[in-house]
């Protein structure tokens, strides 16, 4: 669920996908040797080597059409572009990986310009911008957000429930603060607004009615006398 509410908050905050291209569990070609290896593993009934798969969690390009549709991101077909931003949510399992190797691999190889790694265990949230010399490590605001160029916003950890599960959550800020709603709290939000906008209506016209009625009373209105 990480995934597809990452996935969700960047589509909402970068608008339709005709500019960029978000891709999650989604494996990468970045090489003809590469791809061969992966071939040849599926295909052997005993595999000698694991080959160099590379599937990050969540990336982003960018200055692509999105809407192409697509199984994988085989670099070479894709005018050598490679992913602008690379998001891993790591376990126990995969946190040497993404903490160690994955950082020089992005750093290195596919000269990623940002890459954050989140242990959603944890809480902890760790990110990394391209320099000259490698990458450097993305200082925290005082509200401990991250600020992503690639995504001209925020990258934090918010707390609170999505679809049912209360958990800590990567979510995206805007420039000025706001949180990127997901659908659902966008609707919600919608519907107390006009709720809100109803409740108010009817209590002025509540208002209007004994405001009528005391002028009635005082002689100042008669009953006959035409409504607004």
């Amino acid at each position: 669920m990480s995934i597809s509410l990452l996935d969700e908050l960047v589509r909402n905050h970068l608008g339709e996908p005709n500019h960029y291209f978000c891709g999650g569990n989604m494996f990468i070609y970045y090489s003809l040797q590469q791809a061969k290896e992966i071939e040849e593993y599926v295909e052997a009934e005993t595999p000698k080597r694991k080959p160099r798969f590379k599937g990050p969690d969540f990336f982003l390009v960018k200055g692509v059409d999105g809407t192409k549709p697509r199984d994988s991101w085989v670099v070479w077909n894709e005018d050598g572009r490679y992913p602008d931003l690379v998001v891993e949510f790591i376990s126990s399992s995969t946190r040497a990986k993404d903490v160690d190797k994955n950082v020089k691999f992005y750093a290195h190889v596919f000269r990623v310009p940002e890459y954050f790694w989140f242990d959603r265990r944890s809480g902890e949230l760790v990110g990394y911008r391209l320099t000259a010399d490698g990458y450097v490590r993305i200082e925290p605001d005082a509200r401990g957000w991250l600020w992503s160029e690639v995504l001209g916003a925020y990258v934090g950890v918010w707390r609170g429930s999505y679809r049912g599960r209360v958990w800590s959550w990567l979510r995206l800020w805007d420039s000025e603060g706001q949180l990127v709603l997901t659908r659902e709290e966008r609707e919600a939000r919608e519907r107390a607004a006009r709720e809100q906008a109803e409740a108010r209506a009817a209590q002025l016209q509540a208002e209007l009615e004994q405001l009528r009625e005391r002028l009635r009373q005082q002689g100042v209105i008669s009953d006959d006398e035409p409504q607004p």
